[in-house]
């Protein structure tokens, strides 16, 4: 049974590869968009029929404007880089929702939310297109099926170990081990480098779009000045540190310009 397992895995982890089209990386990824997509569109609709969804004030609408001419400079990029069609099954769509929570997020298949919470933060129309450039990266590079695939080989590997080990006082200690060690060696880690990723594809991405990149490491700044620099250590963190985004963004900025200006955009909000 526990070869069996192994082998589901190995074969999992070998065919399950798609390949990222800003990166050129293969990436872990079992859920095809057909499979994927449905689920995320469904479940933003319920999400939206629980929530205070804003609708015809200027914010609104900015996060709309946003979104739309950032998902237009992505396709601008696909579509140059070599990957026509790539936004086919999207729909894309721009929610703001009244809520303090600061945070903004993209669901798989392009479904959008800003929460009111996070505008005092952007400071405006450049400030959303970070923040935007940020979640639809998320979205382009299929992070929520690399997360899910990445928690079906912990779950494999969880399963095999319980299987394999006989002794109840060993199997309680193997999954305290395993549990702790997984999470902090791997899916944490897992998670820390798609945000770095999605920083580095959505500063690209909205400076393509004509929104200055130098503004993404300010952005951080605020952030950083909002949370009181309350915040676990790095290893422990879904995230990387205010700091580590400043240095990132900060240094990915005059990149970004490059890579805008192949596109003719030499000027930014």
């Amino acid at each position: 049974m526990r070869k069996l397992f192994l082998t589901v895995a190995l074969f999992l982890a070998v065919v399950a590869c798609k390949t990222n089209p800003f990166t050129g990386k293969k990436t872990l990824n079992f859920y095809p968009n057909s499979q994927i997509f449905p689920m995320a569109f469904a479940q933003y609709d319920q999400f939206l029929t629980e929530n205070k969804v804003v609708e015809g004030t200027a914010e609104a609408k900015m996060i709309t404007n946003v979104g739309q001419r950032i998902a237009s400079a992505a396709e601008r990029w696909l579509n140059a880089n070599g990957y026509p069609g790539y936004l086919k099954d999207y729909k894309w769509e721009y929610n703001l929702v009244n809520d303090e929570t600061v945070n903004a997020w993209c669901m798989p298949g392009g479904k959008i939310v800003f929460y009111t919470g996070i505008l005092p933060i952007c400071q405006g129309e450049t400030g959303v297109a970070v923040v935007m450039g940020h979640e639809v990266a998320h979205a382009l590079a299929d992070h929520g099926a690399q997360r899910m695939s990445a928690g079906t080989l912990q779950q494999i590997g969880a399963v095999a170990g319980n299987v394999a080990i006989k002794d109840p006082q060993k199997r309680n200690m193997f999954n305290q081990a395993y549990g702790i060690g997984t999470t902090v060696g791997a899916m944490l880690p897992f998670s820390r480098g798609h945000e770095t990723e999605a920083d580095r594809i959505g500063l690209q991405i909205m400076a393509i779009a004509g929104y200055n990149p130098d503004e993404a490491a300010e952005l951080w700044r605020r952030m950083k000045a909002k949370s009181g620099n309350q915040a676990p250590p790095e290893f422990l963190s879904t995230h990387p540190s205010n700091d580590t985004r400043i240095k990132n963004l900060t240094a990915w900025a005059p990149l970004a310009k490059q890579e805008a200006a192949k596109f003719g955009v030499t000027s930014f909000k």
